[in-house]
């Protein structure tokens, strides 16, 4: 795969990415629900194409990344739920802008986890990063913004975010795995994972189902799921680091057209104030402006 082909692979991925929040609000079914049948079927699906290209396991790679593939799989099925949880408390454009702390989460840590200092560029970015989701929770909004439920939302969307910050860090130690294997034997680990809370949570046998819930579970399962993984992992090995991170925040700028769009959501100055601080922070975080003007 040439640069610019694993480019439009991984663009198409965040694009997909992006309307996950549309989808998610458009389905009647609990969070739980929606993240097991989506971790389920995204793993059969994936499980079926290996088998229809005759394409073996790399069983060997397999075992020596087994306990991270399913510990991160699980940390992945809980983002999913605390993610679809706070589209339910706040807009989905809020939930995905809070999700993209991750990053910036990933900056706090490196110190720990990649044993890298942080500079004075980073931690101006934290700072900024966290005033920006404080603008974001409304705190400081009317009271219509300052609602329980939006600052419920905000800080599940943080808390999906954190996970994901993981998964992130795990992921960067699991080496000598083709992109279909990681996906099928992190999906599956998640649906599992997810199982028994959603079980326990939801009434199993008051649910109801319908062609439309049916069809759009089937979506966020096949293409949000297997097919924007199946991309994305294609492309962001042919690419530089760089650029697939910054290539990433198409995902929060479709959600939040999308939402603006099809939903309605509509955000006061300082809400559209703090998403810029945010994303722009994370951005900045993770470009290096010496590298590139040289």
């Amino acid at each position: 795969m040439n640069k610019g082909t694993a480019r439009a692979s991984i663009i198409l991925s965040m694009v997909i990415f992006g309307t996950i929040g549309l989808a998610r609000t458009a389905v009647p079914f609990s969070s739980a629900m929606v993240a097991f049948f989506r971790g389920a079927v995204a793993a059969l699906v994936l499980l079926a194409v290996n088998l229809i290209r005759r394409k073996k396991f790399d069983t060997k790679a397999l075992r020596e990344n087994m306990v991270k593939l399913i510990v991160s799989g699980a940390m992945i099925g809980f983002n999913w739920v605390l993610l679809f949880e706070a589209y339910r408390y706040t807009t989905v454009s809020i939930a995905t802008v809070c999700y993209y702390m991750a990053p910036v989460f990933i900056m706090i840590a490196s110190p720990l986890t990649l044993h890298e200092p942080i500079n004075k560029k980073k931690a101006v970015c934290i700072i900024l990063a966290m005033i920006g989701i404080v603008l974001v929770s409304g705190v400081f909004g009317s009271q219509t913004e300052r609602t329980r439920d939006n600052l419920i939302g905000v800080l599940l969307g943080l808390s999906a975010a954190l996970l994901y910050a993981c998964v992130v860090n795990i992921n960067k130690k699991i080496v000598n795995l083709g992109g279909i294997d990681r996906t099928i034997f992190q999906m599956g680990p998640a649906a599992l994972a997810v199982l028994p809370y959603w079980l326990l949570t939801d009434n199993i046998g008051t649910i109801s189902f319908d062609a439309r819930s049916l069809i759009l579970l089937a979506v966020i399962a096949v293409v949000n799921t297997a097919l924007a993984y199946s991309l994305y992992f294609a492309g962001i090995s042919h690419v530089p680091a760089q650029t697939a991170a910054l290539l990433s925040y198409i995902d929060p700028a479709v959600a939040i057209i999308l939402s603006a769009v099809f939903l309605g959501e509509r955000m006061s100055v300082l809400s559209a104030i703090g998403v810029v601080l945010v994303l722009g922070s994370a951005i900045a975080g993770e470009y290096d402006f010496k590298k590139r003007r040289k």
